[in-house]
């Protein structure tokens, strides 16, 4: 992992443990997605179209075996529903945003449940420059959702009935690559979701774009 992104992870982690420090915490935490973001900023205004879509790694195992354009569409996709569908149970951004027919995707879950070149194909359908768009917009709506939340918040666990509101979205394919998403965001609370998927998910597969375009870089030179 990343060693800079990597110690303002167990910093944030420290900070939103403790009720005095856990204002700065959640500063912490926007400041480290921040940083992330402008990784996915560099790679979107670095290269073209084309290398959204190519598989560099195809068939090993982890998360360099996706797509540049699959990683953000999946990690915002995760973010959106959880923190709109799970938390605020409110209408996600993907839909209040048209977001869906913007980028072209003609899916609305994560992505999980595609192998391989379906992986690929998804990709070249996307509109990387309006899938950016929806991303940032996911992003900053979560900004907003951390900075109304409180200390006494983190230890809200989730119900049955959120499980099904969830599953009841649709956002989250039947796949068995997928499914069990549902068990896994429902079975923590709010602290664990700041970790995962707010800060973790996007340091690894943000390192596993990087992966990709140093690849892709080499294929070029």
């Amino acid at each position: 992992m990343n060693k800079e992104w990597s110690e303002k992870n167990k910093k944030m982690q420290t900070l939103i443990g403790k009720e005095a420090t856990f204002a700065e915490g959640i500063d912490a935490l926007i400041d480290l997605r921040n940083d992330l973001f402008s990784q996915i900023s560099a790679i979107v205004d670095t290269y073209p179209e084309d290398a959204f879509y190519q598989l560099p790694f195809a068939g090993a195992k982890g998360y360099h075996s996706k797509t540049l354009a699959y990683s953000m569409w999946h990690v915002f996709r995760i973010e959106d529903i959880v923190a709109h569908t799970l938390i605020s149970e409110d209408e996600q951004v993907l839909i209040e945003g048209g977001w869906q027919k913007k980028t072209g995707s003609p899916i609305i879950t994560t992505a999980n449940e595609l192998k391989g070149e379906e992986i690929a194909a998804f990709s070249k359908e996307l509109d990387v420059k309006a899938l950016y768009e929806y991303c940032k917009a996911v992003m900053d709506s979560t900004n907003e959702l951390l900075r109304r939340l409180s200390y006494k918040d983190m230890k809200r666990k989730f119900t049955g009935e959120d499980e099904k509101r969830v599953a009841d979205s649709h956002c989250v394919s039947d796949d068995e690559d997928a499914i069990w998403l549902i068990d896994y965001w429902c079975g923590k609370d709010v602290r664990g979701l700041l970790k995962m998927p707010f800060s973790r998910h996007w340091i690894m597969h943000i390192e596993a774009m990087c992966r990709i375009t140093d690849k892709l870089s080499k294929k070029i030179g």
